[in-house]
């Protein structure tokens, strides 16, 4: 998908963790472990629901340290245990409808993400490739001027899951 021109090119944060696959891809596939770590850092989990196969939805809220909502949703689109997750993320309200962002209204309405899992001697590496979907130029512009903001929103995000994959290992040992 790389064309050489930044705003055509995939959002790309690769992480890697001291868990199984096997652990990864249950703390991201199932809603009690979901709860527990996803979201920027500071945010408190208001709730959510998940149907985890394709055509299902992760509908989620939380609070921001300001104490304003927001609500947002996957549905997935592909999954293949253990290894690969394809879902739309969108902004929604409570009732799970597509939205626009509270903080940009030419923030794409449709982000398409790709979620892998590779797993080499006991440490799983997970790679998030995403970019706008059905997306106008604006939007597409908006997305490639929030890259900084993504990097560090995904660092904050994926610290929490580091944290909570060694309390959850902890607990399997």
């Amino acid at each position: 998908m790389t064309t050489g021109n930044p705003a055509e090119q995939d959002f790309v944060v690769t992480r890697s963790f001291d868990a199984s696959r096997e652990l990864v891809w249950k703390v991201y596939s199932e809603i009690e472990h979901l709860s527990r770590w996803w979201g920027p850092k500071g945010f408190t989990w208001l709730g959510g629901t998940l149907d985890f196969r394709p055509g299902g939805m992760f509908h989620y809220g939380m609070r921001s340290p300001d104490g304003h909502e927001m609500w947002g949703k996957f549905v997935y689109r592909e999954i293949a245990r253990p290894e690969k997750i394809v879902f739309i993320n969108s902004f929604s309200d409570k009732d799970g409808g597509t939205t626009r962002a509270p903080f940009a209204s030419d923030w794409p309405l449709e982000v398409l993400n790709t979620v892998t899992f590779t797993e080499q001697k006991g440490r799983t590496t997970l790679i998030l490739r995403g970019g706008p979907f059905n997306a106008t130029s604006a939007e597409r512009a908006r997305f490639d001027a929030m890259r900084p903001s993504m990097d560090q929103g995904f660092a904050g995000t994926f610290d929490q899951l580091a944290e909570y994959l060694t309390a959850q290992s902890k607990k399997i040992s």
